[in-house]
């Protein structure tokens, strides 16, 4: 005969030191810690590499520097719109009925064990790095924790990224209502897997709330309007908390613009200094041609010079029939000579002189048309830059608004305080079915 108990799935808290047991609870037996048992215990810092490391490379391909990602583990842990792990608790029946150490408790043990084989092949997006089965407190039940995780993400950002509403969209679960999440949808599928599994084993589901004993009026009215009020102080609840969550958002997308505008200003800066920079060089440039100009009178003297020089060999005289040699070199070719070679040494100076001067500004020509190239770069560097920030900045002005526009709705909703007509008018509509249903009838 089939046993019926309560199945529990439920969100934890995550305390990774309680779950492996660095520390003794109160509510934990020592005796019994030996039982837990260990499915898996990896350090979350190794398993992030393992999922993101590739693709933090190809984010960072192109991106400036500072919009690099060195660590994406501390990326998410120091960010809020993502955890960096999530836990969840799965538990058969509770203490009265399936305490540990009792034959009931041993069969709850045996499910979740095969519970567990096969869970990491379910939800392929949920890398399990840490799951226990203690049976070392009130009832055996199971702590897994997860990073979940997309891949081929098309969106803004890396394209495999952690995600927990992406994670389980990809597995099936869209999210319907604001009761029906996507984790809510996927902890009741796993709560039914568990139940076949119990099936299995001669324990049925027993569902809280599905078989109600038969209720007079008045206490049906009473039950009536009490789920009424806790469904609208649910209601509430959510409302106040996508509340916060928009005021979040919101405060991060003004300081992700204010970052930009400071970004941009920068750019502004980076470009004027670089536009000074590249005037500046041009100016020199066209300093140097004038100066190269100013040179050339001085080359073309110089060319004048050597062609009178070469002048001067074809005029030299002719020895006489009778005259001596002596005498013709000291007269005529001596004083010729003397004349030639001192013209020549001045000419030598000058050009040794002009040649320097020119190599001087020849290199200096090069260096400054090689450091006005790369500030021509630079320039167009900071314009695609500032193109870059603009768009950015615009996107998230966008975002801005609608969270705004989101915001504004919600505290209007929240201060017109809708519970009350809410809970009335569903009163009138009931008691007027009731007065309709009922009439003639004894209770």
């Amino acid at each position: 005969m089939a046993i019926k108990r309560t199945i529990s799935g439920m969100v934890g808290a995550g305390s990774l030191a309680h779950n492996r047991r660095d520390f003794i609870a109160e509510n934990v037996d020592q005796d019994r810690v030996d039982l837990n048992i260990c499915y898996c215990d990896e350090n979350i810092k190794g398993v992030y590499r393992q999922l993101f490391d590739e693709a933090v490379e190809r984010y960072n391909v192109g991106k400036r520097k500072d919009r690099q990602i060195t660590n994406y583990y501390e990326k998410i842990r120091q960010g809020k719109q993502e955890k960096l792990f999530h836990e969840v608790i799965f538990q058969i029946g509770n203490c009265e009925d399936m305490a540990v150490g009792t034959p009931e408790g041993n069969l709850a043990v045996k499910v979740l064990d095969q519970y567990m084989q096969d869970f990491q092949q379910r939800n392929s997006n949920l890398r399990v790095f840490s799951c226990y089965l203690h049976q070392d407190e009130a009832t055996p039940h199971l702590h897994i924790d997860f990073v979940p995780y997309v891949t081929g993400w098309k969106g803004k950002g890396m394209d495999t990224r952690v995600s927990l509403k992406q994670a389980l969209k990809s597995q099936g679960f869209q999210g319907g209502t604001k009761h029906a999440t996507e984790l809510n949808q996927w902890i009741n599928h796993e709560k039914e897997i568990l139940a076949e599994i119990a099936k299995q084993h001669g324990i049925e589901w027993k569902q809280k709330g599905t078989q109600e004993e038969h209720l007079d009026v008045y206490n049906f009215k009473k039950k009536e309007r009490k789920k009424e009020v806790q469904e609208l102080e649910q209601e509430k609840e959510y409302l106040t908390a996508e509340n916060e969550g928009l005021t979040l958002q919101i405060a991060d997308a003004r300081a992700d613009i204010k970052n930009l505008r400071e970004d941009k200003e920068q750019a502004i800066q980076e470009k004027e200094l670089a536009e000074k920079y590249a005037e500046e060089t041009q100016k020199e440039l066209e300093n140097l041609a004038e100066q190269r100009a100013q040179l050339q009178p001085i080359i073309d003297k110089v060319s004048k010079e050597l062609k009178e020089c070469r002048k001067l060999i074809p005029e030299l005289p002719e020895a006489g029939a009778l005259e001596r040699a002596s005498t013709y070199r000291d007269k005529k070719i001596t004083p010729l000579f003397n004349q030639m070679k001192g013209i020549i040494a001045g000419l030598a100076a000058q050009v040794q002189e002009l040649n320097t001067e020119i190599e001087k500004w020849k290199e200096k020509y090069k260096r400054e048309k090689q450091i006005c190239e790369a500030v021509k770069k630079d320039l167009s560097k900071a314009q695609q830059r500032n193109q870059y920030l603009q768009e950015e900045k615009e996107e998230l002005l966008d975002i801005s608004e609608q969270y705004s526009r989101e915001y504004g709705f919600l505290e209007i909703k929240l201060s017109r305080k809708p519970y009350r007509k809410t809970f009335r008018e569903k009163w009138k509509s009931k008691k007027k079915t009731e007065r309709s249903s009922h009439q003639g009838k004894v209770f």
